[in-house]
């Protein structure tokens, strides 16, 4: 049996004025939205926001904080921004998100959370796939954005050490810590392994001074001691020795280089 064209052309018409009414739905749906009142617009923002829609949310908060920038929903925008930029893995936006606001706001009630999650873009505990497959050592890797976490979670405890976020932040900062002292033994032990013993010294100081209490603090007295004998610098080599059985009064004091095979890339 066949369709006459008269039909087919009816059938085809009402399809596209069905179409056209539902996307002109949409939009006016979406325009309304838009134009709501600031009140509205954040609770329409945040709804998405708890529902994981953060690009949703994120053009949301974005048109907030752009028709009502003094109203008191712009200013949370902004702060529920960081966070919406942060899961959305949009890094550089919520970094740039938080030091607005904290430029802005620096007495701001909440100015500590803005620190907590500028800490939390650049915290990092897992290798990323290509690192996983090659077994790769994150603490051989340069700690760029372990140093800018660190710094951020540092500023949480110690200026807002009464901030709900300060005890994680705190706890951050230990595992960056000795993150960050491994990698300065492994920069320390790599000089020793090329006879660059005064940079070896240098580096290990370092370690030692700026993450005392961290676990690779014993090995960088190690390469200290190993460094001072290799100097000839017998009284500083004697100090230190002093200090490495004062900390670590049953362990052997003596440096073993980092083994460090041709085929591995890291």
């Amino acid at each position: 049996m066949s369709v006459s064209a008269s039909a087919l052309a009816r059938s085809t018409a009402l399809v596209l004025c069905l179409f056209c009414f539902a996307t002109t739905g949409c939009h006016t749906a979406a325009k309304k939205r838009m134009q709501a009142s600031p009140v509205l617009l954040y609770k329409e923002a945040h709804r998405e926001l708890l529902a994981y829609n953060y690009k949703g949310a994120i053009k949301l908060y974005e048109a907030l904080t752009a028709r009502f920038p003094f109203t008191d929903e712009a200013r949370q925008a902004r702060i529920d921004l960081i966070y919406a930029y942060y899961r959305d893995n949009e890094t550089d936006s919520a970094t740039d998100a938080a030091d607005e606001f904290i430029r802005e706001n620096p007495t701001h009630p909440r100015v500590d959370y803005a620190w907590y999650v500028k800490g939390l873009v650049n915290f990092q505990t897992q290798a990323n796939a290509i690192e996983r497959l090659f077994r790769a050592d994150l603490t051989k890797r340069p700690p760029n954005n372990e140093l800018k976490s660190f710094d951020a979670f540092k500023t949480v405890v110690e200026q807002f050490p009464k901030s709900a976020y300060a005890s994680d932040a705190h706890q951050r900062m230990i595992y960056l810590r000795d993150r960050l002292a491994n990698y300065d033994v492994h920069v320390a032990d790599y000089y020793m392994r090329r006879r660059a013993y005064v940079g070896a010294v240098r580096r290990a100081n370092e370690c030692i001074e700026q993450f005392d209490g961290a676990p690779a603090v014993q090995q960088a007295l190690q390469i200290m001691i190993a460094g001072y004998d290799k100097l000839g610098l017998k009284e500083r080599a004697a100090e230190t020795r002093e200090v490495y059985q004062l900390n670590f009064p049953n362990s052997r004091e003596k440096y073993t280089e980092q083994t460090h095979h041709w085929w591995k890339l890291w």
